[in-house]
């Protein structure tokens, strides 16, 4: 829970003229390194709405959630091979993705959203969107249970494109000003280079990953406050969202 709450001062220390690291040898890397790579990218860029499961909307109504974020990813186990593509020596074992994000919520249960971010010390530009479906709106006595679908693109990098897709079910119960929730997903990731890697092997991959979360989210009245730990693939990733939601 500490890790949590540290992510946003994290995010203030990182200058935005820090210099940025550009995976320039790409064409050094092994397929088994530009694998694990991937991975780890996987993990950290696929979509995290921070949210739960109850729509945003009513029957007639419209709804908001506006507001600032970020995402902290252990990507240790690349973190030599970043060094190995960089050409320098990155010591990245977090990768901190700060993210602007802003959801509409829609009249029977749909909400749409999306985010935007650049990576510190990096030159990754991302973008995501979402759209998620209440199948139970939830209310007093029940939970709520939503469908959600996403996905994210890289830019920024010309050496590599990469992007994810993914689907996940999520349930939520409010208690008051606080309602917990939980999901279960998959992400289907798909990552290539524009060179070809040590020895010509072929650096494209396209994979899927197990996707899991669990997460509280406190509304203040329009303030609110989301936390959430998440594991997809290898990788976990710890999540605060801080914005308006009504």
């Amino acid at each position: 829970m500490k890790k949590i709450f540290t992510i946003l001062s994290l995010v203030a220390g990182f200058s935005s003229t820090a210099s940025a690291a550009d995976v320039a040898f790409l064409n050094l890397l092994t397929a088994s390194e530009f694998r694990t790579l991937s991975d780890d990218l996987g993990s950290a860029l696929s979509y995290k709405a921070v949210a739960p499961a109850a729509p945003l909307g009513g029957l007639i109504g419209i709804g908001f959630d506006i507001g600032i974020g970020a995402s902290s990813t252990d990507i240790s186990k690349s973190t030599a091979i970043l060094d190995k593509a960089t050409g320098t020596s990155t010591g990245l074992n977090t990768m901190i993705i700060p993210k602007l994000h802003a959801t509409l919520g829609l009249p029977f249960g749909i909400d749409i959203g999306a985010f935007t971010s650049s990576v510190p010390t990096t030159n990754i530009k991302l973008t995501g969107a979402e759209v998620k479906i209440a199948l139970i709106k939830g209310g007093v006595a029940t939970p709520a249970l939503a469908i959600r679908g996403a996905m994210t693109k890289m830019s920024g990098v010309d050496q590599l494109a990469f992007e994810t897709k993914s689907v996940d079910l999520s349930i939520s119960k409010g208690f008051a000003i606080f309602t917990p929730y939980a999901g279960i997903g998959q992400v289907w990731v798909n990552s290539k280079a524009n060179v070809a890697g040590s020895g010509g092997a072929v650096l494209d991959e396209s994979f899927t990953q197990s996707k899991y979360f669990l997460g509280g989210n406190l509304n203040f009245g329009l303030a609110n406050l989301a936390l959430e730990a998440d594991k997809t693939g290898g990788a976990s990733s710890y999540s605060l969202k801080f914005g308006f939601r009504w």
